[in-house]
């Protein structure tokens, strides 16, 4: 090996010769003037040739210019690191050349056998460029005239007989070869790319140990066979082989060793979550572990185009977006590879090596591997940004309101709910509920761009009344509510006050599309002290006041008077009524909604609805008592019942063989039960009804409880192998946080989306995103609300797992639903033809 060689070849790796810095040529003119030098000097030196001799002085030069080109010819080139290894014979060629001719000779025949032998490869093979051959001539040349230097002060080698004196000074003269040309490669190394000096050289030597010694031993033993006896040389060649091959053997060994550390090294760097961090380590490792001159990275964005990100040999990186896709072919020296998890283009890595270098089926192989690697990291990026944006998206639209940018109802009540309970339970506060008069002309008559015009003034206006600690937030509508639940206290007067001033603003001229419009307003005053109410029923009494603001005709605000809500006698009424029905056994009942496999049509679980079949008002749906009977204490024993019900129905199911789970909604407040889990297990005990298949079904509502007895409930409930579903995804106050925080089974993508697929490309977007990433996270989708054939061969399109909704089944009785699970299980078999035993249908 030839330490320079190994020098100039990572030169050659890295960059053309139009790249080589300045101070690179001046350095290799440097070592041309020294090399002239040398040549020209040992030519002059007077040359003894032994009297007799039976070769003329020509023919000993151009044994020294063969065997010094031999050298080079015979080399061993293997890539390691960041560079090529070029091992070469050049310390026997140097021993056999001090004894075959005169020893100024050999600066001017190493100049001239390394000059034609690289020249003739390049020409053949395209390995160096003009300015390469002559960097090595050069520096070769030097190492050698250091060499015959350090030899001749200790002896006069030419045609002496071997002897312990004559093999010290070959062996010297050898060993100032190796360091000179090791020095000369690792300056030349520090010049153009700013490696340290020292621990190149270490690595430089520790490389070529073993083979300088072979080197060494070949070249002491050819002295001594053409000294004693010529014919000895025919036994050369196969020991020469056999070295030539361990030499081999062992750079392939350390080759392969240290190209998988830099394979490990670049695929460990992708363990990243940032994209921008994931596409940089992606380039910094392809130039590394191709030895690549330039590498671009073409990432498919989230809006469809492409982001390319590239780095070079000299350090260069950066990112730019491009508007079209990259060409997916390259020239001779390029490769180029796509990108695909599971069939999904996610990016493009072009891999350019310098010329004239050719891409071998190792290169290939290294950019296949580590494109795998990288797309897979590329994707888990951009789904974590995807997440990450939607998020926040997700955040910001589950409290705002999009028209007025205000807090939506559902963050009115759970903010207020939070200030609340920050006030001692005596602190008065009030809540104004503001409505624009005749808002639905204002629609009617300029349309709803319009309305959402005068919406958004409206908001404007009364957020420049509000304070700091005041809660602002948009209804729904025309409503809008305000919380003063600051430290000041709060009397009636002073909240009428506030609400005269919100409805003069609101009342002033605003101008919408280009006319002017004057609106009425009214407002609705509550007070109470902290600890009287909820948020609900403080929104449910301002809303009477706003009622009897508008009838009154006393002014266009009003406080509430309790003398004239009808509502909260009845809310008792129906307490009272709902306790009753808990002991009864025919007044609440289950109302099954099976869920079915989209692409077998298997029943995958049935969903337990309750109905209460009210003596004097009918049936009532959930909505119509579920609330009042959370806000009371009748909430534990009301979802026991619920839970009991619908294990007798899992009981049924399970006895006729099929496995299907029964799914029951609790809500925040079930989940703040720390008894809840065992009270579970008994009625999983009475009935015999294993627990996997019982499925609770939670919102992201959770969120605003207490966060730690609901963990501790919910830990539960799992370790009893409960299984959780998130339903209603998407709607809550922070979808994708719960699923962080709460670990879940399944994911029901909520009606609204399902429904609006077709007409809203933001539905559409969110109910794939939703199936995605249930699928990356391993969790079971269900789309709820599926109505049209249409939006189910839609969702199967998406991957969706299963679905429920009308377009199967409406909830239907308890006593049917074991016959329709039958019949569905039955139907999904039939689709299932057997094999034969020659393995067709």
């Amino acid at each position: 090996m030839s330490a320079l060689r190994a020098g100039i070849d990572r030169v050659a790796r890295s960059t053309g010769a139009a790249e080589v810095p300045a101070r690179a040529y001046a350095f290799t003119g440097l070592l041309v003037v020294l090399a002239v030098v040398a040549t020209i000097g040992g030519l002059l030196w007077p040359a003894f040739l032994r009297e007799g001799d039976p070769l003329p002085p020509a023919a000993r030069f151009g044994i020294a210019c063969g065997l010094m080109a031999l050298a080079q010819l015979a080399s061993l080139r293997l890539r390691i690191g960041s560079g090529r290894l070029s091992v070469t014979w050049g310390e026997a060629g140097l021993i056999i050349g001090l004894y075959a001719a005169p020893s100024g000779w050999l600066p001017a025949a190493t100049f001239a056998g390394t000059f034609a032998a690289w020249l003739l490869m390049s020409v053949f093979a395209k390995l160096r460029t003009p300015l390469e051959v002559v960097f090595i001539a050069a520096s070769q040349t030097v190492a050698v005239a250091g060499a015959v230097t350090v030899a001749c002060l200790l002896a006069d080698p030419i045609g002496a007989p071997l002897t312990p004196h004559l093999a010290a000074a070959l062996i010297l003269g050898a060993l100032t070869y190796l360091l000179v040309g090791a020095l000369l490669a690792v300056l030349f190394l520090r010049l153009v790319h700013g490696v340290p000096v020292f621990a190149t050289l270490v690595r430089a030597l520790n490389d070529k140990l073993l083979m300088f010694i072979g080197n060494v031993v070949v070249g002491l033993a050819v002295v001594a066979m053409v000294h004693s006896d010529p014919a000895w040389l025919f036994l050369l060649p196969p020991a020469l082989w056999l070295l030539q091959q361990t030499y081999g053997q062992r750079l392939r060994a350390a080759d392969e060793r240290r190209a998988w550390e830099e394979f490990a090294g670049a695929t460990s760097a992708l363990k990243k979550l940032d994209e921008d961090e994931v596409a940089t380590a992606g380039v910094a490792g392809a130039l590394r572990l191709l030895v690549a001159e330039r590498v671009d990275l073409d990432v498919v964005r989230m809006d469809g185009g492409w982001r390319r990100y590239y780095g070079d040999a000299d350090g260069g990186s950066g990112a730019t977006d491009v508007d079209e896709r990259p060409a997916t072919e390259g020239d001779d020296s390029t490769l180029v590879r796509e990108l695909t998890v599971r069939g999904q283009l996610v990016g493009q890595i072009r891999v350019a090596l310098p010329r004239p270098t050719l891409p071998s089926a190792r290169d290939e192989f290294a950019l296949r591997s580590f494109g795998d690697t990288l797309a897979v990291a590329l994707h888990d990026a951009v789904t974590h940004r995807a997440w990450s944006l939607l998020q926040e998206r997700s955040s910001y639209d589950a409290v705002h309101d999009a028209p007025t940018g205000l807090l939506n109802r559902a963050a009115v009540v759970a903010q207020g709910d939070a200030a609340l309970r920050k006030l001692g339970r005596d602190h008065p506060i009030a809540l104004l509920v503001v409505d624009i008069n005749r808002f639905r002309a204002v629609n009617d008559t300029l349309g709803h761009a319009a309305g959402d015009e005068l919406l958004a003034a409206t908001a404007t206006r009364m957020n420049t009344l509000t304070g700091p600690g005041e809660l602002l937030g948009r209804l729904g509508g025309d409503q809008f509510a305000l919380l003063i639940a600051g430290p000041e206290r709060m009397t009636t007067s002073r909240a009428l006050d506030r609400a005269d001033e919100m409805v003069d603003a609101v009342a002033a001229t605003t101008e919408v599309q280009g006319i002017s419009l004057a609106v009425e307003a009214s407002a609705g005053v509550v007070v109470v002290a902290a600890g009287g109410a909820n948020m609900g029923e403080l929104l449910r009494r301002a809303d009477i006041a706003l009622r009897q603001a508008k009838e009154g005709g006393g002014g266009n605000t009003a406080c509430y008077d309790p003398s004239r809500d009808e509502s909260s006698t009845d809310q008792l009424t129906l307490l009272s009524e709902l306790r009753e029905a808990l002991e009864a056994e025919d007044q609440l009942v289950l109302a099954l909604q099976p869920a079915v496999d989209l692409t077998t049509g298997a029943p995958t679980g049935v969903e337990a609805l309750i109905r209460w079949r009210h003596p004097r008002r009918g049936i009532l749906k959930p909505g119509d008592f579920v609330r009042a009977a959370e806000d009371s204490d009748l909430l534990g024993a009301f979802t026991l019942y619920v839970i009991d019900r619908a294990l007798r129905v899992a009981a049924d199911v399970a006895a006729h063989d099929m496995d299907v789970p029964i799914a029951v909604n609790l809500s925040a407040h079930n989940l703040l039960d720390q008894h809840l889990p065992a009270a579970v297990a008994e009625l999983l005990r009475q009935h015999n009804v294993g627990p996997d298949r019982l499925v609770f079904e939670i919102t992201e509502t959770v969120v605003m409880s207490d966060q730690e007895v609901i963990d501790e409930v919910l830990a539960g409930l799992r370790s009893m192998g409960i299984r959780i579903a998130l339903d209603d995804f998407g709607t809550g106050y922070s979808s994708l946080a719960f699923l962080e925080r709460v670990p879940v089974d399944e994911v029901k993508v909520d009606r609204s989306f399902v429904m609006r697929m077709a007409e809203s490309p933001q539905a559409a977007a969110i109910v794939r995103f939703t199936i995605n990433l249930g699928q990356e996270l391993g969790l079971r989708v269900v789309a709820e609300g599926v109505e049209t054939a249409a939006q189910r061969a839609a969702l199967e399109n998406l991957g969706c797992a299963a679905a429920q909704g009308y377009h199967f089944f409406k909830p239907m009785p308890a006593d049917k639903i074991v016959a329709v699970l039958s019949q569905l299980t039955d139907s999904a078999r039939a689709k299932v033809f057997p094999l034969r035993a020659d393995g067709s249908a």
